[in-house]
């Protein structure tokens, strides 16, 4: 099934209210369909009142986590807190959340840092949680890393069951819950097992196919009813595609053949780009994809022409 390409953009920060309604409104305007933000202990605002700010600047645009890191919060609490926001902007919210993998801010905010099979064993029994505490019965779950005992979830979300959830990822374990579990998946590059950062070999079209793979094997017959998502690394519109991989790939040590044959990165003119996403769309079933702030503008015309297609 060939499903129609949407469009995000994630933003991080802002000096005031003003400015970040501001960046809301212009990512509408833009024609863009999804305003995100990410969750780390860094400079990026907290994600459920920056949502509910950017909700309450715009009209029709969505808004959603790219995502939550399971980690950081207990999953009755994160249920409430998204039944919460999912209602206050009138059911525009997309849930996304993760395993989490920057072992960095762990360390600072003295989080223990597990390994990956634990955090992705933590996040299928949370994915569990919320899905129940969305629904109006009482939650009887008793997992080896969480217990809920008769909790009954409020306030109800806007959408019966909750909103749409993203499970982001890029390794097997969490690709696979990803197709048993998620509405929409965000495949991205593994990170590294010592969690200092992302796997640069893993940024080929071979990995991602790889990342398919794992996928489908979660999925089974429920496959077709997944939107798959990434989150681009790099736009870069030029006529000079060769000359501006090779200048990318100094910046960010992968070699440039690799950034031209990746799905998370797009350069090329205009309908070198258009065409990029469509043989992603084509080869892989990707078609939904989230960039950075600072590629929004550039890209824009793009996302105008091929949203909804």
């Amino acid at each position: 099934m060939t499903r129609p390409f949407r469009f995000g953009v994630q933003c991080i920060v802002a000096g005031s209210r003003r400015e970040w309604q501001e960046k809301a409104r212009r990512i509408e305007e833009l024609g863009y369909q999804t305003f995100y933000v990410c969750d780390h202990f860094g400079a990026q605002l907290s994600p459920v009142p920056a949502l509910l700010s950017a909700a309450e600047a715009t009209r029709e645009l969505r808004v959603g986590t790219l995502v939550f890191d399971n980690d950081f919060r207990h999953p009755v609490e994160l249920a409430k807190q998204v039944a919460t926001l999912d209602l206050l902007c009138d059911g525009r919210f997309e849930c996304g959340i993760g395993a989490g993998w920057l072992r960095s801010e762990y360390e600072q905010a003295g989080v223990p840092f597990e390994p990956g099979a634990t955090r992705v064993a933590k996040l299928e029994e949370a994915v569990a949680i919320l899905r129940a505490l969305w629904r109006p019965e009482p939650v009887h779950f008793a997992g080896r890393h969480y217990v809920v005992s008769g909790l009954v979830g409020t306030p109800a979300p806007a959408r019966p069951g909750g909103p749409p959830l993203m499970i982001g990822g890029g390794g097997p374990r969490i690709l696979r819950l990803a197709g048993r579990e998620a509405d929409i998946v965000g495949l991205v590059p593994r990170s590294r097992a010592d969690g200092a950062g992302l796997d640069l070999d893993d940024f080929s079209s071979a990995s991602f196919a790889k990342k398919i793979g794992w996928l489908r094997e979660g999925a089974g017959d429920r496959f077709d009813a997944l939107e798959l998502a990434t989150l681009l690394q790099a736009v870069v519109v030029t006529e000079d595609r060769v000359a501006s991989a090779k200048e990318l790939a100094t910046r960010y040590g992968i070699r440039a053949e690799v950034l031209l044959d990746t799905p998370y990165a797009l350069i090329g003119s205009v309908a070198e780009i258009e065409a990029q996403l469509l043989a992603l769309r084509d080869r892989f079933g990707v078609s939904y994809f989230a960039l950075f702030e600072r590629d929004a503008e550039r890209f824009a015309p793009i996302a105008r022409k091929l949203a909804g297609r």
